[in-house]
């Protein structure tokens, strides 16, 4: 494994291609998240899509002049299950 990283950034730097040289370094940054992902399986994708959920909607309702709706909002984006569970008299 490490002989086909080394002839990866090998080739990258090589290539004269400001792209590729991005690439070699982001893949030489992040390699062992990368390792730890191919070792697992586990990543933090579930996560990530949350957040990206949660900024769109907070963005989204960022006009309301209630906070609570804001949050209420961003908390029904995310809580599919619980929906039915949320009361926006608690978050007054």
């Amino acid at each position: 494994m490490v002989r086909l990283c080394r002839r990866f950034y090998r080739r990258c730097a090589n290539a004269d291609l400001p792209e590729l040289q991005r690439l070699a370094t982001t893949v030489e940054t992040w390699w062992p998240e990368i390792l730890a992902f191919l070792h697992t399986g586990i990543t933090n994708a579930g996560s990530e899509g949350t957040n990206r959920v949660i900024k769109t909607i907070a963005r989204d309702a960022y006009g309301f002049r209630n906070p609570g709706n804001q949050r209420l909002r961003t908390r029904c984006a995310t809580t599919r299950r619980a929906r039915g569970h949320l009361d926006a008299r608690q978050f007054r």
